[in-house]
């Protein structure tokens, strides 16, 4: 197989495949990213109870008088209710299918930047590491500050209900909003790195983002306060300002990043002038083998 592979390699340098050659290669990525997704929900099916514990501590601190448990439950205890039969082995199964793909992240994502780093050039192929890496360490910001802001966001829209009324949330309905939340916030903090590799391959340049660097910070904000699930002022602007100050990070990345392609640029095209036009060239060295130029201005060049 290896033999083969370089044989390819070989025979085809520049790496191009047809139309086919490229969906059998997306349908081999795919499946081995369901694969590493499988073997990562089991490990969540085995860690359920604290994957669950975790989730449910949001509600767990929304004031005891406002939880349906008050009627017949301690202030310790905090339970959420579900109605029909299979809701416990879905909402297990949804819990561990999400856990999963956020623990493999680093895998499937190396696998998705391996299906498109074959387009690339040689050096670009170099920034897979760093792709992995910035991509999972920006979502896993973005879940964290989500799972900081959600307790927040529910006692806004829980106690929005008045004193005399109490939350009976059902699990599944609240599991599948607590994922929304971290999906969206994790997703969200990815443009920075979007931006930055787009600028990288030279589709977006800074001359672009400068210009569109206002409205640029006006769609995150519209983005923000539609994407919240729980659409509450605090919510939307804990997403809105982190994203702020990521896209301008970006944007100075990509100012340091075109400047210095310019000033490469540059210096090529000095070193490389065309036939028709001459060389510099000094017509009084300043000092030629075996003689010496004389500081007086009497001095010249003929015998």
């Amino acid at each position: 197989m290896t033999r083969s592979l370089r044989r390819s390699a070989k025979a085809n340098p520049e790496g191009r495949m047809s139309v086919l050659d490229h969906l059998r290669e997306l349908r081999r990525r795919l499946i081995i990213v369901m694969l590493i997704v499988a073997l990562g929900a089991v490990v969540g099916w085995l860690i359920y109870n604290p994957l669950l514990a975790l989730l449910k501590q949001p509600y767990c601190n929304i004031p005891f008088e406002h939880r349906l448990g008050a009627l017949n439950q301690s202030e310790e205890q905090c339970k959420l209710l579900f109605r029909a039969p299979l809701d416990g082995f879905t909402i297990r199964l949804k819990v561990s299918v999400v856990a999963g793909a956020i623990l493999t992240a680093p895998l499937w994502l190396y696998q998705l930047w391996a299906f498109v780093t074959p387009g690339l050039r040689r050096h670009e192929k170099r920034w897979t590491v760093a792709f992995v890496a910035i991509s999972t360490v920006l979502f896993a910001l973005g879940m964290t500050l989500a799972y900081l802001t959600l307790y927040k966001g529910l006692n806004v829209l829980i106690t929005q209900a008045g004193s005399g009324t109490q939350a009976g949330l059902d699990v599944n309905y609240y599991i599948s909003f607590v994922i929304l939340m971290l999906t969206v916030f994790g997703a969200s903090f990815e443009l920075p790195l979007l931006i930055v590799m787009l600028n990288a391959v030279r589709v977006l340049p800074f001359s672009l983002l400068k210009r569109g660097q206002r409205l640029g910070i006006f769609l995150i904000f519209l983005f923000a306060g539609v994407a919240t699930p729980s659409a509450d002022p605090f919510t939307m602007i804990a997403m809105a300002v982190p994203m702020c100050l990521l896209f301008e990070l970006a944007v100075l990345w990509c100012f340091l990043h075109d400047r210095r392609l310019a000033r490469r640029e540059a210096e090529a095209e000095a070193e490389q002038l065309p036939d028709d036009v001459a060389s510099p060239v000094d017509p009084l060295p300043e000092k030629l083998p075996g003689t010496a130029r004389a500081a007086d201005p009497g001095w010249s060049e003929l015998p």
